[in-house]
């Protein structure tokens, strides 16, 4: 596998009154994952992108972590090192934001 994790965090845009990722600072946590994970020097090559609609889009902003395949969502700009930490290179599920 050339990436050991892929995380797709959604950044969709929708017409209101529907809630989105998008709006709800999905291209934000994009940039703040990639920073994070330079920040905190991961030694796994993994990649962070933005997706779009990942299908839980009352919980947004929502972001899947693969090859786990685990869902977080309502993930916050404060959450970013948690999950960094804890998941992205500890390999444990942040529980309290895990959906699905």
């Amino acid at each position: 596998m050339h990436y050991s994790k892929h995380v797709f965090i959604c950044s969709n845009e929708k017409d209101a009154p529907k809630k989105c990722c998008g709006s709800g600072h999905g291209a934000e946590l994009v940039d703040a994952f990639r920073a994070e994970w330079a920040k905190q020097g991961g030694t796994e090559k993994i990649r962070i992108q933005k997706s779009g609609c990942l299908d839980f889009c009352g919980k947004g902003p929502a972001m899947v972590v693969y090859p786990e395949g685990v869902f977080y969502g309502n993930v916050q700009l404060e959450d970013v090192s948690e999950i960094t930490e804890t998941h992205l290179i500890g390999n444990d599920i942040v529980s309290r934001l895990q959906i699905g």
